[in-house]
């Protein structure tokens, strides 16, 4: 009796992970290939990839009301990368400074890289915006960027920060004691064992950027056009176009999240509590 209670346990666990998780990606994917899709068909009544085409810029035609995203698409690309390699140089030092050296009001340092993602973002990205309006920073790629870094760099400094908690003191001091500099010990010793860690850091900093929409939406409107902006202009009134970029948007997420699962230890996860 109890392997049969088990036995439907899990086939009902596993109908809710297909209906949570792969039913709105089939979904989606239904969607962009269909021509025709109306109430109460079940699946698509025609099937075509001509808003695939049309999106990646392969087919121009107004008929399926559908523009080319390949420049959203690589002027997203290129924020994201960007925001990468600036708050990683950031990130580094600060993470491994808060986490090796006794510095004063430290605890409070790393709660404040978490602010940005502690409160509603809209009332900070307003009062933002009238400074960055001021300096003449509102409605370019800079500007953009250093919103991407400011919301990046609570997963760039905390989880640095956890991964160089994780390496034990020890292997520094080793090294110390054998004639190597604080710079020599920190990039033979610490940074090899910490990048795991900090290439999770890195992907996380870059899905938040690529993802990002409500500071690009503020602070980039109307001359920067980033592919979440793209998306959220054509849900309303175009679901196949809608779903494509979507679609898009998650193949970077789903191979960097399976690549995370393999190099992310749990003891760095452990040490952002």
């Amino acid at each position: 009796m109890n392997k049969i209670w088990k036995k439907s346990l899990e086939l009902v666990l596993l109908v809710v992970v297909f209906l949570v998780v792969i039913g709105p990606m089939l979904s989606l994917f239904l969607w962009s290939v269909a021509q025709k899709w109306y109430w109460p068909n079940p699946l698509p009544q025609n099937l075509s990839l001509d808003y695939w085409a049309q999106a990646l810029g392969l087919k121009t035609s107004l008929a399926i009301g559908a523009v080319s995203i390949v420049d959203a698409f690589t002027l997203s690309l290129l924020i994201a990368v960007s925001t990468v390699v600036i708050a990683m140089l950031i990130a580094i030092p600060a993470g491994y400074a808060l986490a090796k050296y006794k510095i004063p009001f430290g605890t409070i340092i790393l709660f404040l890289f978490l602010l940005p993602n502690a409160f509603p973002q809209q009332p900070v990205f307003v009062n933002i915006l009238q400074t960055f309006t001021r300096i003449g920073l509102s409605g370019t790629v800079p500007g953009v960027m250093l919103i991407h870094i400011l919301v990046g760099l609570v997963y760039g400094v905390w989880i640095t920060n956890a991964t160089f908690r994780s390496i034990p003191p020890s292997l520094e001091e080793a090294a110390r004691s054998v004639g190597a500099t604080g710079f020599q010990a920190f990039y033979k010793i610490a940074l090899p064992l910490a990048a795991p860690g900090l290439f999770s850091s890195a992907v996380f900093v870059f899905l938040t950027s690529l993802d990002e929409f409500t500071g690009t939406f503020f602070i980039g409107l109307p001359f920067i056009n980033t592919l979440p902006l793209t998306l959220y202009s054509s849900s309303g009134y175009n679901m196949q176009f809608a779903s494509v970029i979507a679609l898009l948007l998650l193949i970077p997420s789903i191979v960097f999240m399976l690549l995370i699962q393999k190099v992310l230890k749990a003891e760095y996860v452990g040490g952002m509590g």
